[in-house]
């Protein structure tokens, strides 16, 4: 298993050199646009030709990426070229923004989805009707459609909850759950209507099995059935689609973060990769690309404890 986590972290390592220098070369043909950009369009060629030389943008680009890795390396992503903030700093600080958001609601989204998709499965009936009710709805309302319902219901007319903003949790934990709710709603109803019905389609398969019969000839309860043994086995199909609800929801936590004006991920690096903000894009594209590697290196991981059959040594 150690050796395994070894080359998987290995592979992501790999993974995260090839997409930074494709994208720092991505970003070379945007150079000129990006001093311009600092310097405004009234600047003179000879002052774009001096930023040009002061950020190292006339030397050769294996040069420049190297450079960059190398602070990397240390620890060292740079600093905006607009703001001079550290890019770590304000990577990360953005990033825990959108975490906090989306990790409260892929929990949810997960117990709304077993519970829905287990019942569906094994009771069928009225319940089956609802679980498919609620997942064709999740399926076919967008997201920005949703947030501004709730936001009129809950935020405008019923002044319940706040309609924009955030505060973070060490400050304030109450005013923290508030203004994240509406948020967290929006993407536990589309999460849900995209892992329910997986659960619902393999926990069925697994109800159908021989083992089952064979266990219910032999008087094992029937929760005990369900939870213990169905659950398990259909558990890995159900955890790929978890970790492509998770990173879906970090792609949809940029309408969300415009929507209720959050200083999150998707909205910082939605801004950044308009003004060009090289440092900056370098830096939320290795984050990027780590977080995927680690999220499904978890996945493997937990799969791998609920079912002996897929554990990797």
């Amino acid at each position: 298993m150690v050796s395994y986590i070894l080359r998987r972290v290995a592979t992501g390592l790999v993974l995260a050199v090839l997409v930074t220098f494709i994208t720092f070369w991505l970003l070379s043909f945007s150079f000129d646009g990006v001093v311009t950009n600092v310097l405004g369009p009234a600047a003179s060629p000879d002052a774009v030709e001096a930023m040009r030389e002061q950020l190292g943008l006339n030397r050769p680009l294996f040069a420049q990426y190297f450079e960059w890795l190398g602070g990397v390396l240390r620890g060292d992503f740079g600093v905006s070229l607009f703001t001079s903030e550290p890019v770590a700093t304000a990577v990360s600080a953005r990033l825990g923004v959108t975490l906090s958001i989306v990790l409260v609601a892929l929990v949810l989204s997960v117990v709304v989805s077993v519970l829905l998709g287990v019942l569906a499965a094994s009771r069928a009936g009225a319940v089956d009707r609802l679980a498919q009710g609620v997942s064709l709805t999740g399926l076919l309302l967008p997201n920005l459609l949703i947030a501004i319902v709730l936001v009129v219901v809950f935020a405008i007319n019923a002044r319940l909850l706040p309609a924009t903003g955030y505060t973070p949790f060490g400050e304030d934990p109450v005013r923290w759950a508030a203004s994240i709710t509406i948020p967290v709603t929006v993407l536990v109803i589309n999460g849900v209507a995209n892992m329910a019905a997986q659960v619902r389609g393999t926990m069925i398969g697994e109800l159908r099995k021989d083992y089952v019969r064979t266990l219910r000839t032999r008087g094992v309860p029937t929760w005990s059935i369900v939870y213990k043994h169905a659950l398990r086995n259909a558990a890995a199909p159900a955890l790929v689609v978890l970790s492509l609800e998770f990173l879906a929801m970090l792609g949809g936590a940029l309408i969300i973060e415009n929507v209720f004006a959050l200083p999150g991920f998707g909205s910082f690096a939605f801004n950044s990769s308009i003004q060009g903000d090289i440092p900056v894009i370098m830096g939320i594209t290795v984050f990027s690309v780590m977080l995927v590697v680690g999220v499904n290196l978890l996945i493997d991981l937990v799969n791998g404890w609920l079912n002996p059959k897929a554990r990797i040594y």
